[in-house]
Protein backbone atom coordinates (compact mmCIF):
# COMPACT_ATOMS: atom_id res chain seq x y z
CA UNK A 1 0.00 0.00 0.00
CA UNK A 2 1.60 3.09 -1.45
CA UNK A 3 1.04 6.77 0.88
CA UNK A 4 -1.24 9.75 -0.53
CA UNK A 5 0.66 11.58 -2.78
CA UNK A 6 -1.51 14.73 -1.59
CA UNK A 7 -4.86 16.15 -0.54
CA UNK A 8 -7.65 15.38 -2.22
CA UNK A 9 -10.81 17.39 -3.38
CA UNK A 10 -14.05 15.82 -5.07
CA UNK A 11 -17.45 17.41 -5.91
CA UNK A 12 -19.84 14.48 -7.27
CA UNK A 13 -22.82 16.23 -9.53
CA UNK A 14 -26.05 13.53 -8.75
CA UNK A 15 -29.50 13.85 -10.32
CA UNK A 16 -32.82 12.52 -8.40
CA UNK A 17 -35.84 11.81 -11.43
CA UNK A 18 -38.86 10.76 -9.61
CA UNK A 19 -37.10 9.59 -6.42
CA UNK A 20 -36.95 9.88 -2.55
CA UNK A 21 -32.91 10.49 -2.44
CA UNK A 22 -32.85 10.80 1.45
CA UNK A 23 -35.79 10.55 3.93
CA UNK A 24 -36.14 11.63 7.22
CA UNK A 25 -37.72 9.79 9.38
CA UNK A 26 -38.83 13.03 11.40
CA UNK A 27 -41.06 14.18 9.18
CA UNK A 28 -43.08 10.93 7.83
CA UNK A 29 -39.89 9.80 5.98
CA UNK A 30 -40.28 13.02 3.18
CA UNK A 31 -37.15 13.87 1.15
CA UNK A 32 -35.25 16.06 3.17
CA UNK A 33 -35.47 19.83 2.57
CA UNK A 34 -34.03 22.54 4.31
CA UNK A 35 -36.25 25.87 4.79
CA UNK A 36 -35.57 27.36 1.56
CA UNK A 37 -36.94 24.61 -0.03
CA UNK A 38 -33.50 23.10 -1.29
CA UNK A 39 -33.40 19.39 -1.27
CA UNK A 40 -30.53 17.89 1.49
CA UNK A 41 -29.38 14.65 1.68
CA UNK A 42 -27.22 13.84 4.72
CA UNK A 43 -23.55 13.13 4.42
CA UNK A 44 -24.23 9.86 6.78
CA UNK A 45 -26.65 8.84 3.90
CA UNK A 46 -23.62 9.46 1.39
CA UNK A 47 -21.55 7.68 3.44
CA UNK A 48 -23.72 4.87 3.48
CA UNK A 49 -24.02 4.33 -0.37
CA UNK A 50 -19.66 4.34 -0.32
CA UNK A 51 -19.51 1.73 2.58
CA UNK A 52 -21.67 -0.24 0.58
CA UNK A 53 -19.91 0.18 -3.09
CA UNK A 54 -16.75 -0.75 -0.89
CA UNK A 55 -18.47 -3.91 0.07
CA UNK A 56 -19.35 -5.09 -3.14
CA UNK A 57 -15.94 -4.10 -4.08
CA UNK A 58 -14.30 -6.93 -1.54
CA UNK A 59 -13.25 -4.34 1.14
CA UNK A 60 -13.58 -5.47 4.95
CA UNK A 61 -16.60 -2.80 6.26
CA UNK A 62 -17.25 -2.30 10.28
CA UNK A 63 -20.14 0.03 9.73
CA UNK A 64 -22.52 -3.04 7.71
CA UNK A 65 -26.46 -2.63 7.40
CA UNK A 66 -27.99 -5.34 8.76
CA UNK A 67 -29.34 -6.60 5.38
CA UNK A 68 -25.52 -6.32 4.11
CA UNK A 69 -24.20 -7.60 6.67
CA UNK A 70 -21.59 -10.24 5.23
CA UNK A 71 -19.51 -11.90 8.48
CA UNK A 72 -22.43 -13.09 10.48
CA UNK A 73 -22.22 -10.42 13.04
CA UNK A 74 -25.11 -8.68 14.30
CA UNK A 75 -24.15 -5.89 15.78
CA UNK A 76 -20.67 -3.34 16.18
CA UNK A 77 -19.63 -4.97 19.48
CA UNK A 78 -19.87 -8.46 17.89
CA UNK A 79 -17.96 -7.68 15.19
CA UNK A 80 -15.74 -5.83 17.26
CA UNK A 81 -15.43 -8.75 19.42
CA UNK A 82 -14.70 -11.26 16.40
CA UNK A 83 -11.57 -9.67 15.54
CA UNK A 84 -9.65 -11.60 17.81
CA UNK A 85 -6.26 -9.08 17.80
CA UNK A 86 -8.76 -6.30 18.89
CA UNK A 87 -10.37 -8.17 21.56
CA UNK A 88 -7.04 -9.50 22.92
CA UNK A 89 -5.60 -5.73 23.33
CA UNK A 90 -8.89 -4.21 24.67
CA UNK A 91 -9.30 -7.17 27.13
CA UNK A 92 -6.44 -5.43 28.97
CA UNK A 93 -9.16 -2.77 30.10
CA UNK A 94 -7.21 0.36 31.43
CA UNK A 95 -3.91 -0.53 30.42
CA UNK A 96 -5.08 -0.98 27.01
CA UNK A 97 -2.66 0.55 24.48
CA UNK A 98 -4.88 2.81 22.77
CA UNK A 99 -2.59 3.94 19.33
CA UNK A 100 -2.32 -0.50 19.17
CA UNK A 101 -6.06 -0.31 19.47
CA UNK A 102 -6.76 2.44 16.92
CA UNK A 103 -4.24 1.20 14.58
CA UNK A 104 -5.52 -2.68 14.65
CA UNK A 105 -9.28 -1.31 13.90
CA UNK A 106 -7.77 0.86 10.65
CA UNK A 107 -6.01 -1.68 9.48
CA UNK A 108 -8.65 -4.02 9.31
CA UNK A 109 -11.73 -1.89 8.34
CA UNK A 110 -11.91 0.82 5.52
CA UNK A 111 -14.23 2.44 6.46
CA UNK A 112 -12.14 3.15 9.95
CA UNK A 113 -9.70 4.32 8.32
CA UNK A 114 -11.63 6.47 6.26
CA UNK A 115 -14.35 7.88 8.20
CA UNK A 116 -13.31 7.39 11.54
CA UNK A 117 -15.21 5.49 14.28
CA UNK A 118 -16.08 5.57 18.21
CA UNK A 119 -15.40 2.67 19.82
CA UNK A 120 -17.34 2.99 23.04
CA UNK A 121 -19.73 -0.36 24.24
CA UNK A 122 -21.52 -1.02 27.48
CA UNK A 123 -18.99 -3.14 29.73
CA UNK A 124 -15.79 -1.93 28.17
CA UNK A 125 -13.80 0.16 30.04
CA UNK A 126 -12.17 0.91 26.50
CA UNK A 127 -13.51 4.15 24.75
CA UNK A 128 -11.61 4.89 21.31
CA UNK A 129 -12.25 7.69 18.96
CA UNK A 130 -10.65 7.92 15.50
CA UNK A 131 -10.70 10.60 13.42
CA UNK A 132 -10.75 9.63 9.62
CA UNK A 133 -9.30 11.81 6.63
CA UNK A 134 -12.21 11.36 4.46
CA UNK A 135 -14.76 14.12 5.16
CA UNK A 136 -18.10 14.51 3.24
CA UNK A 137 -20.74 17.44 3.36
CA UNK A 138 -24.22 17.25 3.12
CA UNK A 139 -25.80 17.33 -0.35
CA UNK A 140 -27.91 20.32 -0.97
CA UNK A 141 -29.79 21.19 -4.30
CA UNK A 142 -28.91 23.54 -7.20
CA UNK A 143 -32.53 24.83 -7.20
CA UNK A 144 -35.41 23.79 -4.97
CA UNK A 145 -37.14 20.97 -4.82
CA UNK A 146 -40.68 20.39 -5.65
CA UNK A 147 -41.93 17.11 -3.03
CA UNK A 148 -44.95 15.22 -4.63
CA UNK A 149 -46.96 12.85 -2.53
CA UNK A 150 -49.09 9.99 -3.27
CA UNK A 151 -51.85 7.79 -1.42
CA UNK A 152 -51.11 4.25 -1.48
CA UNK A 153 -53.46 1.05 -0.84
CA UNK A 154 -53.07 -2.65 -0.45
CA UNK A 155 -55.21 -5.03 -2.07
CA UNK A 156 -55.37 -7.77 0.37
CA UNK A 157 -55.58 -7.46 4.31
CA UNK A 158 -52.35 -8.08 6.98
CA UNK A 159 -54.41 -10.08 8.93
CA UNK A 160 -56.67 -12.88 8.79
CA UNK A 161 -60.91 -13.03 10.05
CA UNK A 162 -61.18 -9.39 7.99
CA UNK A 163 -63.95 -9.20 5.66
CA UNK A 164 -62.64 -5.87 3.94
CA UNK A 165 -60.33 -4.36 3.48
CA UNK A 166 -59.14 -2.38 6.90
CA UNK A 167 -58.17 1.75 7.47
CA UNK A 168 -54.52 0.63 7.89
CA UNK A 169 -54.13 -0.46 4.63
CA UNK A 170 -53.40 3.18 3.78
CA UNK A 171 -50.11 5.05 3.21
CA UNK A 172 -47.96 7.72 1.76
CA UNK A 173 -45.11 7.95 -0.69
CA UNK A 174 -43.00 11.00 -1.18
CA UNK A 175 -40.59 11.76 -4.17
CA UNK A 176 -39.12 14.93 -5.84
CA UNK A 177 -39.79 15.16 -9.33
CA UNK A 178 -36.46 16.27 -10.22
CA UNK A 179 -33.49 17.51 -8.47
CA UNK A 180 -29.66 17.59 -9.09
CA UNK A 181 -27.46 17.82 -5.77
CA UNK A 182 -24.00 18.62 -5.89
CA UNK A 183 -21.81 16.32 -3.44
CA UNK A 184 -18.50 17.90 -2.17
CA UNK A 185 -15.60 16.03 0.15
CA UNK A 186 -11.80 15.93 0.76
CA UNK A 187 -9.42 13.40 2.13
CA UNK A 188 -6.53 14.68 4.92
CA UNK A 189 -3.29 13.62 4.15
CA UNK A 190 -1.91 14.18 7.88
CA UNK A 191 -4.90 12.26 9.19
CA UNK A 192 -4.48 9.38 6.27
CA UNK A 193 -1.57 8.97 7.67
CA UNK A 194 -2.12 8.42 10.91
CA UNK A 195 -5.19 5.93 9.86
CA UNK A 196 -2.97 4.33 7.19
CA UNK A 197 -5.55 5.42 4.27
CA UNK A 198 -3.49 4.96 1.26
CA UNK A 199 -3.38 5.88 -2.31
CA UNK A 200 -5.28 2.50 -3.32
CA UNK A 201 -7.92 3.34 -0.61
CA UNK A 202 -8.10 6.72 -2.34
CA UNK A 203 -8.58 4.86 -5.92
CA UNK A 204 -11.36 2.86 -4.48
CA UNK A 205 -13.32 5.69 -2.86
CA UNK A 206 -13.01 7.65 -6.15
CA UNK A 207 -14.63 4.49 -7.98
CA UNK A 208 -17.34 4.21 -5.27
CA UNK A 209 -18.29 7.39 -5.92
CA UNK A 210 -18.22 7.19 -9.99
CA UNK A 211 -20.89 4.22 -9.28
CA UNK A 212 -22.68 5.48 -5.56
CA UNK A 213 -26.09 3.99 -6.56
CA UNK A 214 -25.06 0.80 -7.92
CA UNK A 215 -26.80 -2.07 -6.11
CA UNK A 216 -29.07 0.42 -4.36
CA UNK A 217 -32.25 0.49 -5.79
CA UNK A 218 -35.50 0.35 -3.71
CA UNK A 219 -39.13 1.32 -3.61
CA UNK A 220 -38.21 4.99 -3.00
CA UNK A 221 -35.29 4.73 -5.43
CA UNK A 222 -35.99 2.76 -8.26
CA UNK A 223 -33.14 1.29 -10.56
CA UNK A 224 -32.31 4.46 -12.77
CA UNK A 225 -34.16 6.93 -10.80
CA UNK A 226 -30.61 8.17 -9.51
CA UNK A 227 -27.59 8.86 -11.18
CA UNK A 228 -23.43 10.31 -10.61
CA UNK A 229 -23.78 13.01 -13.94
CA UNK A 230 -19.96 14.15 -13.07
CA UNK A 231 -17.33 13.68 -10.83
CA UNK A 232 -14.51 16.47 -10.47
CA UNK A 233 -11.82 14.89 -8.76
CA UNK A 234 -8.71 17.08 -7.58
CA UNK A 235 -5.60 15.36 -6.43
CA UNK A 236 -2.96 18.09 -5.50
CA UNK A 237 0.82 17.29 -5.12
CA UNK A 238 1.14 18.87 -1.51
CA UNK A 239 -0.17 18.06 1.92
CA UNK A 240 -1.62 21.42 1.94
CA UNK A 241 -2.12 23.13 -1.40
CA UNK A 242 -2.66 26.70 -1.61
CA UNK A 243 -5.54 27.15 -2.89
CA UNK A 244 -8.19 26.37 -0.45
CA UNK A 245 -10.63 23.73 -0.56
CA UNK A 246 -13.56 26.25 -0.42
CA UNK A 247 -11.69 27.60 -3.42
CA UNK A 248 -11.78 23.92 -5.49
CA UNK A 249 -15.70 23.28 -4.33
CA UNK A 250 -16.67 26.79 -5.52
CA UNK A 251 -14.91 26.25 -9.09
CA UNK A 252 -17.70 23.94 -9.96
CA UNK A 253 -20.38 26.31 -11.39
CA UNK A 254 -24.14 25.15 -12.07
CA UNK A 255 -26.71 27.41 -13.75
CA UNK A 256 -30.04 26.59 -15.95
CA UNK A 257 -28.70 26.63 -19.41
CA UNK A 258 -30.35 30.09 -21.34
CA UNK A 259 -33.46 29.03 -24.07
CA UNK A 260 -34.57 32.19 -26.06
CA UNK A 261 -38.05 29.87 -26.48
CA UNK A 262 -38.47 28.67 -23.12
CA UNK A 263 -39.34 30.97 -19.74
CA UNK A 264 -37.48 29.45 -16.44
CA UNK A 265 -39.69 30.55 -14.56
CA UNK A 266 -40.29 26.77 -13.66
CA UNK A 267 -37.31 24.63 -12.65
CA UNK A 268 -35.42 22.71 -14.24
CA UNK A 269 -36.91 18.82 -15.22
CA UNK A 270 -33.80 17.02 -16.34
CA UNK A 271 -29.93 17.29 -15.92
CA UNK A 272 -29.71 18.39 -19.85
CA UNK A 273 -31.36 21.76 -18.62
CA UNK A 274 -28.19 22.66 -16.82
CA UNK A 275 -24.81 24.26 -17.58
CA UNK A 276 -21.70 23.13 -15.92
CA UNK A 277 -18.92 25.12 -16.02
CA UNK A 278 -15.70 24.76 -14.54
CA UNK A 279 -13.19 28.34 -13.34
CA UNK A 280 -10.21 26.20 -12.16
CA UNK A 281 -8.80 28.73 -9.53
CA UNK A 282 -5.23 30.16 -10.66
CA UNK A 283 -2.78 28.12 -8.96
CA UNK A 284 -4.60 24.63 -8.78
CA UNK A 285 -3.66 21.45 -10.47
CA UNK A 286 -6.18 20.45 -12.62
CA UNK A 287 -8.98 17.79 -12.11
CA UNK A 288 -9.69 14.44 -13.77
CA UNK A 289 -13.30 15.24 -14.89
CA UNK A 290 -15.70 12.47 -15.18
CA UNK A 291 -19.01 12.90 -17.44
CA UNK A 292 -21.77 9.75 -17.16
CA UNK A 293 -24.57 11.55 -18.95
Amino acid sequence: MSELRGKIDFVVLVSATNANPNGDPLNGNRPREDYAGYGEISDVCIKRKIRNRWQDMGAEIFVQSDDRANDGFKSLKDRADGYEPLKVEIARKKSANREKCARLACDKWMDVRSFGQVFAFKGSDVSLGIRGPVSIHQAVSVEPVDIISMQITKSVNSESGKEGKASDTMGTKHRIGFGLYMVKGSVNVQLAEKTGFSQEDADMLKEALKTLFENDASSARPEGSMEVCELYWWQHTEKIPAVSTAQVHRSVKVKAREDETKSYADRPRSYADYEIVLENPEGCVEPEVYHFV
